[in-house]
């Protein structure tokens, strides 16, 4: 029983289970400095379905690769980092995949339920959303192992923009606000991607994917990650116009760890900078996150 529970929090990567919520409660909290209508219910409310959709996203992600990531040779740098007992459950036999898919569907339907006791017209933005997301995630999956240019990475990341202007779209409805978000979460999402491919590229050259490593090689990676930190930037700016004095300071707090990660890579141009610079974007988004949160409520 005690390795079966250590399977399945290795499938759901439950030790950044804080994360989904705090990143798609920021876009509510976006919405709540245009719609003066806070409710602990709804942001509890918010919390879980982005847990739990998000949640189903990373089941949904091991469901497809589970026979491709047999491949794997290493076990102790990325999968670790995501996996805090260091496995893959599926591809190596500790859950099947049937369950794996039980546990996705409920994860789903639950997820549903939630969404649906939010209000016209906002429950079928949201619910849109979350198939949109997952059929975007099935095609990076699959994409990835047969293209000579990178649509699974431009299209495919776009679920992950989505996400957060998501839990904007649980109150608020489409405008402006949403779009210079989206505009400013989109370059992030694909620098951060350069950032997990640069990091897991052995593993990457095994299974033959068609990563950005193995697309433009390592040096191409880093480049493309310093292309994609640099609009964000200019996005950053934007977005920043209908945010208030607060975000100026924390959003460049989580810029400069994006600028020293950029540092770290742009030196190292392997696998080892990117381990290094990967905790410093994710922690950038997370501050992110939190400061679009505390802007709405100091």
């Amino acid at each position: 029983m005690k390795a079966k529970i250590k399977a399945y929090m290795d499938l759901m990567r439950l030790h950044f289970f804080f994360v989904w919520p705090i990143l798609f409660c920021a876009g509510l909290f976006l919405a709540f400095q245009y719609h003066n209508t806070f409710s602990l219910l709804l942001v509890g409310k918010v919390a879980l379905i982005g847990f739990l959709g998000f949640e189903a996203g990373l089941v949904l992600n091991d469901v497809v690769d589970g026979d491709i990531d047999k491949r794997d040779v290493e076990f102790d740098k990325m999968t670790r980092y995501w996996r805090v007992f260091g496995k893959r459950p599926i591809s190596q036999g500790l859950i099947t995949r049937q369950n794996a898919v039980l546990l996705f569907g409920v994860l789903v339907a639950v997820t549903s339920i939630l969404i649906f006791t939010l209000p016209f017209p906002q429950a079928f933005y949201v619910f849109g959303i979350m198939v949109v997301c997952y059929c975007l995630e099935v095609f990076y999956q699959f994409k990835k192992r047969n293209q000579n240019f990178p649509f699974a990475q431009l299209i495919g990341r776009i679920d992950f923009t989505l996400f957060p202007l998501a839990g904007y779209l649980c109150l608020g409805t489409p405008n402006v606000n949403i779009l210079l978000f989206g505009f400013f979460f989109y370059p992030l999402a694909l620098a951060h991607l350069g950032v997990n491919d640069i990091s897991d590229v052995a593993n990457d050259q095994v299974k033959e994917m068609k990563t950005i490593p193995l697309l433009y090689g390592l040096k191409g990676t880093a480049y493309w990650i310093f292309l994609f930190s640099i609009i964000h930037l200019v996005t950053t700016i934007l977005f920043l116009t209908v945010l208030g004095t607060l975000a100026i300071v924390g959003f460049a707090v989580g810029f400069t760890l994006i600028g020293v990660g950029n540092i770290v890579i742009l030196k190292g141009k392997n696998a080892d900078s990117g381990m290094k610079a990967l905790p410093m974007f994710h922690v950038a988004m997370l501050i992110y996150a939190i400061t679009i949160i505390l802007e709405y409520l100091i």
